[in-house]
């Protein structure tokens, strides 16, 4: 409505006010949701790397990080279950990275058959070819200052040992403190300490996705000793863990859940006020004969507008704040659902900030606007 603009474009400073502060709260509600869902992301994004449908795992493993074993026995045993493909493994273990400064850092090495996933970190000789680099391990983009490392390639020790850094990777940035080091199956006895005749993690494809959860309980059945998990429940396993049981996650959990309400108060308070601050023009609306209707429609007018202009606003704002984030917190994410959730959900309080402070507009006297 023209007359709904006017009235907000009359009085530009108290417009713009209204709109800064709820740019202020979407801004706020989208920074603190994009690092809980990074973080929630990032404790499961080395599961979700691999292609296997199937995910074997020792006996009450939480997450991905928890370094424990199971019989190298139990892939011949999976082999032979009906229905399966192939069956993949992976060797974690905690190590010492030396920088060149001589200084050390624990690293958790992530050893994998070369053929796991074309989309899981490998030092590939090249990327048609699965084969990895011998004595080579690759490294996230954004832990090579945490690493001492200058540039690529080079040499580094671990645990004693040199390995060649060829090239960095993109999006495997650790959230735990100790940066992911990923490395070929065959260098694991190089880097980790673990007995030869164990591994800590069976990844198995099924020959026909649709019999997963059918081949899930054939082998749990084999094999009781350990845990079997799809690729998506040990995902979801392993963010539930992150983010529930643990301090961070409990930490960004409560920042996100603080940042949304104080972004609902922030986007209510300004919209009421806004509207109470025009008491005066709807007492003389009502005194020319306006009615109820057209007063409503001028309030949620103005409240709509000025959400609209605030989100968009907030997120224009974000997305430059994210990626300024990104070169310290590599694992922030924005998912495009966030502030398309962020618009609605300003807009919802918006409007009932809006019918609130209606309910002053209507009720009010036709006569006040005589008084002096």
């Amino acid at each position: 409505m023209k007359l709904a603009w006017r009235n907000l474009s009359h009085d530009r400073l108290r417009f713009a006010v209204t709109v800064a502060g709820i740019a202020f709260a979407t801004f706020l509600m989208i920074f603190q949701g994009s690092l809980l869902a990074g973080f929630v992301r990032a404790s499961s994004k080395v599961i979700e790397a691999s292609d296997a449908d199937i995910w074997i795992t020792p006996r009450g493993t939480s997450c991905f990080e928890f370094v424990s074993s199971v019989p190298i026995r139990f892939r011949d045993q999976a082999m032979g279950v009906d229905g399966v493909d192939d069956v993949k493994r992976i060797v974690t273990g905690f190590a010492n990275w030396q920088k060149s400064s001589g200084a050390r850092l624990t690293v958790l090495i992530i050893s994998a058959d070369s053929d796991i996933s074309p989309n899981f970190p490998q030092a590939r000789l090249n990327e048609k070819d699965s084969a990895t680099i011998p004595k080579a391990v690759v490294v996230d983009k954004s832990n090579l200052q945490t690493l001492g490392v200058d540039q690529l390639p080079t040499e580094v020790e671990i645990n004693d040992q040199i390995a060649t850094v060829p090239h960095s990777i993109h999006d495997f940035g650790s959230f735990m403190g100790s940066p992911y080091v990923f490395t070929g199956y065959s260098e694991r006895s190089r880097y980790i300490s673990l007995n030869p005749e164990s591994v800590t993690y069976l990844l198995v494809r099924v020959k026909d996705r649709k019999n997963v959860q059918e081949i899930k309980k054939r082998l749990a059945a084999r094999m009781p000793e350990v845990d079997v998990w799809t690729r998506d429940e040990f995902a979801a396993r392993a963010a539930t863990y992150w983010v529930s049981q643990t301090g961070a996650g409990g930490a960004l959990l409560t920042a996100a859940i603080l940042g949304f309400i104080v972004g609902l108060v922030v986007v209510s308070q300004t919209i009421y006020a806004t509207t109470m601050e025009h008491i005066e023009e709807f007492a003389t609306f009502k005194a020319l004969g306006a009615s109820r209707w057209f007063i409503w429609k001028i309030v949620l007018t103005q409240a709509m507008t000025s959400g609209l202009i605030g989100s968009f606003l907030g997120i224009a704002l974000a997305y430059p704040a994210m990626q300024l984030t990104r070169s310290s917190i590599s694992w922030v994410y924005t998912p495009w659902q966030l502030p398309i959730a962020m618009i609605l959900i300003s807009l919802l309080m918006c409007a009932l900030a809006a019918v609130v402070s209606i309910r002053k507009a209507v009720s009010i006297e036709p006569g006040r606007v005589f008084r002096a």
